[in-house]
């Protein structure tokens, strides 16, 4: 079984607003959040999506999944206080949903609604390959990394990429990881390939699309609705 987990528990302090979450911001009457799971539940090789929520928003969000008929959520979970607390909720959920057997889960954000079908697939692919599956982008840019001893490093560009979303893996050794995490207290990793690599598991990559940004401050909100309304001029006049 292959298995979204789409968490959506934070408030968006960046975004500075003061009506709602980030991710239940609208454009063109769609929160950000339903854009994101409409790209799960119209994928032919998502079984279920389990959604880790802000626990006040819920009711909310289960009045737009009956308004966009997002059909594949079987459980919505209340949020933890740190991204990692959420996706652990998500991920309890999905094994309790899933029950034994190697089943396999996407970790996605909800606030990162502009992936593509063929990212899904890819990650799906990947893990039935080798396990896992880290989406990335190639740096664009010089990264520059300070040291402890305030000495910079610099790798090498063309060597180095961006970890982003969705982030896949073999359902019981992702949460077989954050049962050592919690065991250690530790809630602070942030995200799960950091964890998966701190606890020693392989980690594949793939290469997805560079528009596959995080809406977490009002400029990235005003690329995702450039980013749409390419996408719906695509459709309608062919380019």
């Amino acid at each position: 079984m292959n298995i979204a987990v789409i968490f959506a528990g934070g408030i968006g302090s960046r975004m500075h607003t003061k009506s709602r979450p980030k991710q239940f911001l609208e454009l063109n009457g769609k929160p950000i959040i339903i854009y994101t799971l409409e790209l799960f539940d119209n994928h032919p090789r998502i079984d279920a999506i389990v959604v880790a929520c802000i626990e006040s928003w819920i009711p909310f969000l289960e009045k737009m999944l009956k308004k966009f008929e997002i059909n594949k959520v079987v459980k919505i979970v209340p949020g933890g206080s740190t991204g990692q607390l959420s996706i652990y909720n998500g991920l309890v959920a999905a094994k309790d949903h899933a029950g034994s057997g190697n089943h396999y889960v996407l970790i996605h954000d909800g606030v990162r609604p502009l992936i593509t079908e063929e990212t899904i697939t890819d990650n799906i692919n990947k893990l039935k390959e080798c396990g896992s599956c880290i989406t990335c982008v190639r740096a664009s840019e010089t990264f520059i990394v300070l040291q402890d001893n305030d000495t910079l490093e610099i790798p090498d560009r063309s060597q180095s990429m961006i970890a982003r979303a969705p982030q896949s893996f073999i359902l019981d050794d992702i949460l077989s990881a954050h049962h050592k995490a919690l065991s250690e207290n530790r809630t602070d990793f942030i995200d799960s390939c950091t964890m998966m690599r701190h606890y020693g598991y392989k980690l594949g990559v793939i290469e997805g699309p560079t528009e596959n940004i995080k809406i977490t401050t009002p400029s990235d909100f005003f690329t995702f609705r450039a980013m749409v309304q390419v996408h719906e001029n695509q459709q309608i006049f062919g380019f």
